[in-house]
């Protein structure tokens, strides 16, 4: 606990500049319009994309001893590879509604 509080008090205004961030992305998405929503859901894969790249790159680095980063690793991959496959299926199914009917 106290490596944490030393941590926090060392990272102040990196501290700072996430909570600020998580509350202007917070007011953002809730001010976008349900037109726009999958759209943005389509660009947001790309950052999907570079979890899943980011996540292989913490466990191809981190100690085979050290099973939380694997851990942790590994339900990042999952999890982006998850969000990228049902963000491509959505945007599929966002643009059949575009095309022509015979």
């Amino acid at each position: 606990m106290n490596e944490l509080i030393e941590f926090i008090s060392d990272n102040l205004e990196i501290t700072y500049i996430l909570i600020l961030a998580i509350f202007v992305g917070v007011e953002v998405i809730k001010n976008i319009p349900a037109v726009l929503h999958t759209p943005l859901m389509s660009g947001a894969n790309a950052l999907s994309g570079v979890v899943v790249v980011g996540a292989i790159l913490v466990m191809l680095n981190s100690d085979p001893e050290d099973y939380l980063a694997l851990t942790l690793g590994f339900i990042a991959v999952i999890l982006g590879i998850l969000n990228v496959v049902g963000g491509f299926a959505v945007t599929g199914r966002m643009l059949q509604m575009f095309k022509k009917k015979n």
